[in-house]
This record gives structure tokens, C-alpha cells and sequence, in this order.
């Protein structure tokens, strides 16, 4: 269920806190390392005691964390934390106890403070699963019991009291008023709820009584995919966290080049030391997480889902996108615009026997033709004998009359005789409709695009980049004709199956970074190709485990915000890593010439890296995002 922890984050914190028992006794042995020194004891049997409190420290809190660095470097990784074991090293070969100390506080201090500013910076996935509700109000005749989440059926009635929060997906059954879905739109809209709307897990409920038939188990609803992918987001060890692995390749010989050569130079080895202890970055390197976490918290706020985070890399380095059509360039909401009726037939009887049996359809033009007719208050016919088999079409009776929805290239198929008699093709979606085996009418649809659509693709080029712009779609080439010249795309290709947007995707991938946008499940392969995936909608939860990030409530504005989340992701991560390192090298130059001593450089680097981890934390800080589209939601 959401919210609770998985084994990786249990262990996470128990890590955390060994770290906090190793910090702590760090502290305190020093503190008492200074007391002693304060009372001025004399050696005993040769031996200083005030080093006592210092053996202990080096023991018990170097011997944990050197255990934990070596088993680092037995996996052949190698970064700025071998540095560290060098210095320790180093530090306890020459004597110097108290600077092995600081590095051990310098360790430890940095890896609690990721600690609480990874969770700083998870605040708003800690929001999401703190929402949840325990308990749900399971409806059985006049009776109303309280079961746990994990109880509830599919098809079981449940109670959602004033101001609670829907425990399960489902749809209203009795009840008449509004839910605030604002947790995924990021808007503070209510969602106005009458019997047959649907409820997503999560939303919370106004000042009315809803009765809904769950459609999912808690398990299985829309929050607690949510939560789940928000998880394994968390878990997930992006590829940019590997930069700061691969600057600790380069930099810890560097380091050493630069220690060995002020030992040989200056016949000193305390300045090896020192050097050492000035270009130990292990905490400097918790900017790139914290950053990255940042990001995703920000994203969450906004509505978006971030399943992969190295989708947050990877965006701002993309030149090409390639987008689908239906539902991500348009609204995915056909409307009705001609009925054709066959000669002796009317636009009223076609268009209400048509509707009547559109009503049992969840093909989206089914919704349209019904909108249609209520539009013109149709009164709808009794309905039998119903089928939708895939390829087939619709057929079923309605008022003992036997109906049929089904498509062009399917009736000149089985009567080429038809193709004389059918209108000519139009730019749009049809479908044909047959009334008791013979033609009926064309009913004519058009999928409006967004509004924001072609202020989208204008802005791609000149703000973010983008060098190559593609329409693919599987509908047919008029239409997808007709869009690209409203959206301004120069390329588009229609009439594409499935598998061959994939090679199409994976052969633009092979020569630039691709952005891939889709919202069906016939686009999963290529989200999975693409550089970067993103889907759009809730409805396909195939597309979503294909897509790197997660657009529930479609909006090409809430993309442009996600351009611009990773774009201050990237910006603020450099600055830490390249401005953290850049210090840390002066330092060691200082160090060099012998004017920081080991115990002065471990509490510089401290320092540096606090400023680092700080400035990593701003974008966990910020409320709004900067967007170039200012538009409504759709």
C-alpha cells in the first residue's frame, strides 16, 4: 500500500542511523579530547591520555565507515570516497588522530546530512502518502461498516464521508457533489461528481455523501500506482548520479599527483596529508541526489509523474521530438461534425439509432455520436444483441432493427459496390453506419488540436532547442495532414503501426537525443526507445510503465513546466559539482604550499560542502516553476 516502506528504504535508514551513532561519538570524543587537553595530564607509562577519546573515535567510528568506503572499492567503484581512506590512512600513519577524526566527522556529518535533506527534498512524495486514509466505509444494504483497505473488493459499495479521502478507484453510484483532484491536476479545481462519474484513490471529497462501486482493489487503484512509481523513482540510481563517479575517477589521482608532489617538493608530509584531507568531496558529491530529488518533488507539485529520473538528465539534452497524435496533439475528444445520410434516410433517425446502440461502446467516437444526440434530444431506443468484437465494429438491435458501426475499407471489402455509393473521404475520423444489412449513413468526426498546441511546437526551436519536430500517427493522412499544417510541423508520417513507429523512433534516437510523446498503448514501444518517454492521460497503465514521466492530466503546459524543472535541475547540479570541485582544487593548492594544515583543510571542506548541499537544496525550496505557455489546463 502506499507509504509504506520498502526493504531498500528500511535499510536506507538504518544506514542513517549508524552514521548519527558514528557522528555522535565523534563529537564526543573530541569534546573530551579537548577537556583533557584543557587539564594539561602528563603521559602515563608513555602514553597520552588525552589521545584516549581520539583511539576510540579512530577505532570503533573509522573502523565503520572505512568498512563501508572498502566495499565500494572491492565493486570496482572508485571515487572521491578512496580519497578518504587515504587520508584516514594517512592521518592515523603520522600520528595525526585528530585530523583522522575530523575526517570521520567530515564523513559521517555529510551522510546524515543527506539523510534529512533527501527527506527535505521527498516532502512532497511524504505528502502524498500521508493523504491516504486507513480505513474505508463499506456500504452493505442500509448497514455501513468499517473495513481496512486491503478488504475492499471490486464491485463492494463504499461510503465517502465529508471530506474524505476515496480510498479506492470507482464509480458514483448514489450522491451528488464535488471532489478536490488538485493532487494531480496541480490545480486547486473540484471536479463536480454525479452518479456515473468516475473517482480516482486520493481525491478528497466535499461537504456530500458519495456512494461508489469500486472498480480496482486498494492495491491495484490510481494512488497506489502512484505512490508505487514515485518509489522506484526514489530507488532508481540515475545515470547522472554516475557523473559524480566519474569526476571522482579523474579527480582522485589528481589529488594524489598533487599530495605526492608536495611531499617530494616540500620534504613534508603533513602536506600530503592536508592535500588529501582538502580534496576529499565524498559529501560534496550528495549535491547530485539531493538535486535530483528536488526535482522529482518539484515535478510531483506539478502533477507529474517521474518514474524514471534519468528522463530529468536526458530532456534538456534532446534535439529531436516526435510526438503521436491523437491525445497528446489533440484533445483525444472527437466531435460529431456531418452525418451523410444514404438517400431516403434522415440525420435524426441514423444519428439516434446509432447513439442508442453507442451507448454499451467505449470507443471514444461513442461519445461524440452520444453528445450528438442528446444535443439534439434524441430519444433513445431500446438496444439488444450487443457486440463489439475487435476489428469488427459495433452491431446489435436496436428497436428489433438490426444496426451496424463499423468503417469504410470494411464494407468496400465485403461489397465493392459500396465504394460508388459512400461519400467521398474527408480529412477527419468516420465511421459507417448499416441499418438491416444496408448502407445507412457517414457519420463524420474531427479531433480538435490543443490550443496551446501551436504555440508548443513554435516555441520548441528558439527556447529549448530542438532541431527536428515529427508527427506520427497511425490515422489516416489527410488528417494528420491537416494538423501538422495548423501545428506548424514540417515532418509527418501517417498510417503507422505500431511497429513502425518504433523503428521510425529508434532510427531518429540513433542519430540525435529523441523526445517521444504518446497516450496509447499502441505507443508503449517507442516511449521505451526514445531517448526520453513521456506519456500522457491515466488511462493506460501499459503506456505509463513504458514512459520515463507521466502527464495524468494531459497538458502540453504541464510538459513545458517539466522542460523547465530539468533544465534547473541540470543548471543547479552543475553549479554545485563544478563550484564545489573548483574549491576544493584551490584548496588543495593552498594545502600544497603548506598554508592549510589537515585539521584546517577538514573543516574548509566541510564548509564547501555544506554550500554545495545548500545550494542543491534550492530547487526543493521553490513553489512555482517559470512556463512560456500561459494557458488553461485542459
Amino acid at each position: 500500500m502506499p507509504g509504506a516502506k520498502t526493504p531498500e528504504c528500511q535499510s536506507r535508514w538504518s544506514a542513517a542511523g549508524l552514521n548519527i551513532a558514528v557522528l555522535v561519538l565523534t563529537v564526543v570524543g573530541m569534546v573530551l579530547h579537548f577537556v583533557l587537553m584543557a587539564f594539561s595530564l602528563r603521559p602515563v607509562m608513555g602514553f597520552d591520555l588525552i589521545d584516549v577519546p581520539l583511539f576510540v573515535v579512530v577505532i570503533l567510528g573509522g573502523g565503520v565507515l572505512v568498512v563501508e568506503i572498502i566495499s565500494k572499492v572491492l565493486q570496482r567503484d572508485f571515487g572521491a570516497d578512496f580519497l578518504a581512506v587515504l587520508a584516514f590512512a594517512t592521518g592515523v600513519a603520522l600520528g595525526e588522530y585528530l585530523t583522522a577524526s575530523l575526517i570521520i566527522l567530515m564523513l559521517s556529518g555529510g551522510q546524515v546530512l543527506e539523510a534529512f535533506a533527501m527527506r527535505k527534498a521527498s516532502s512532497a512524495l511524504n505528502a502524498l502518502a500521508d493523504r491516504m486514509p486507513v480505513v474505508a466505509h463499506r456500504k452493505d444494504g442500509e448497514n455501513i461498516t468499517d473495513i481496512g483497505l486491503d478488504d475492499i473488493a471490486i464491485d463492494d459499495l463504499i461510503a465517502i464521508f465529508p471530506h474524505d479521502t476515496a480510498p479506492v478507484d470507482g464509480v458514483v453510484v448514489d450522491g451528488h457533489g464535488s471532489m478536490d483532484e488538485s493532487y494531480l491536476t496541480g490545480e486547486p479545481y473540484v471536479v463536480a461528481k454525479a452518479p456515473g462519474a468516475s473517482v480516482l484513490s486520493g481525491a478528497i471529497n466535499g461537504d456530500a455523501v458519495l456512494i461508489i462501486r469500486a472498480e480496482r482493489r486498494a492495491e491495484d487503484s490510481r494512488y497506489a500506482q502512484i505512490m508505487q512509481i514515485m518509489a522506484e523513482a526514489e530507488q532508481k540510481r540515475p545515470r547522472i548520479r554516475r557523473i559524480g563517479d566519474q569526476i571522482g575517477i579523474w579527480f582522485a589521482p589528481f589529488a594524489l599527483l598533487v599530495a605526492a608532489l608536495a611531499w617530494y617538493l616540500s620534504g613534508d608530509s603533513v602536506r600530503f596529508l592536508a592535500v588529501l584531507v582538502v580534496a576529499t568531496p565524498c559529501p560534496l558529491l550528495i549535491a547530485i541526489p539531493i538535486t535530483i530529488m528536488s526535482a522529482i518533488s518539484m515535478a510531483a507539485r506539478r502533477g507529474i509523474v517521474i518514474r524514471d529520473p534519468t528522463v530529468l538528465e536526458r530532456l534538456p539534452t534532446c534535439t529531436t521530438a516526435i510526438f503521436d497524435k491523437t491525445g497528446t496533439l489533440t484533445y483525444g475528444r472527437p466531435e460529431l461534425v456531418a452525418v451523410l445520410p444514404a438517400s431516403g434516410r434522415s440525420e435524426n433517425d441514423v444519428l439516434r439509432l446509432a447513439a442508442s446502440l453507442e451507448r454499451y461502446s467505449k470507443h471514444p467516437l461513442a461519445v461524440a455520436v452520444l453528445a450528438a444526440a442528446n444535443a439534439r434530444n434524441l430519444a433513445l431506443g431500446d438496444v439488444g444483441m450487443v457486440s463489439e468484437k475487435p476489428g469488427q465494429g459495433l452491431v446489435g438491435v436496436v428497436d428489433g432493427r438490426d444496426i451496424a458501426v463499423t468503417h469504410r475499407k470494411k464494407l468496400i471489402k465485403s461489397d465493392p459496390a459500396l465504394a460508388d455509393i459512400l461519400p467521398p473521404s474527408a480529412s477527419g475520423l468516420e465511421c459507417a453506419i448499416m441499418i438491416d444489412g444496408a448502407y445507412g449513413a457517414t457519420l463524420q468526426f474531427r479531433d480538435s488540436p490543443r490550443v496551446e498546441g501551436r504555440d508548443f511546437v513554435g516555441h520548441l526551436g528558439p527556447v529549448h532547442h530542438f532541431k527536428k519536430i515529427m508527427l506520427l500517427s497511425g490515422d489516416r493522412e489527410s488528417e494528420v495532414s491537416h494538423l501538422s499544417k495548423l501545428l506548424g510541423i514540417d515532418e509527418s508520417l501517417a498510417s503507422q503501426t505500431p511497429e513502425q513507429k518504433v523503428e521510425i523512433v529508434r532510427r531518429e534516437t540513433a542519430a540525435a537525443p529523441t523526445l517521444f510523446m504518446g497516450d496509447g498503448i499502441n505507443d508503449a514501444p517507442a516511449l521505451a526507445v526514445a531517448t526520453v518517454g513521456i506519456a500522457f492521460g491515466k488511462h493506460s497503465a501499459v503506456t505509463a510503465e513504458a514512459a520515463g514521466a507521466v502527464i495524468p492530466e494531459s497538458s502540453l503546459q504541464t510538459v513545458d513546466e517539466l522542460f523547465h524543472i530539468s533544465t534547473a535541475m541540470r543548471r543547479i547540479l552543475l553549479q554545485s559539482v563544478i563550484g564545489g570541485m573548483v574549491l576544493s582544487i584551490v584548496a588543495m593548492g593552498f594545502a600544497a604550499m603548506g598554508y592549510i594544515s589537515p585539521v584546517m583543510g577538514a573543516v574548509l571542506q566541510e564548509g564547501i560542502d555544506v554550500i554545495a548541499i545548500v545550494n542543491a537544496l534550492r530547487l526543493a525550496l521553490v513553489r512555482n516553476i517559470h512556463a512560456d505557455l500561459v494557458g488553461e489546463r485542459q
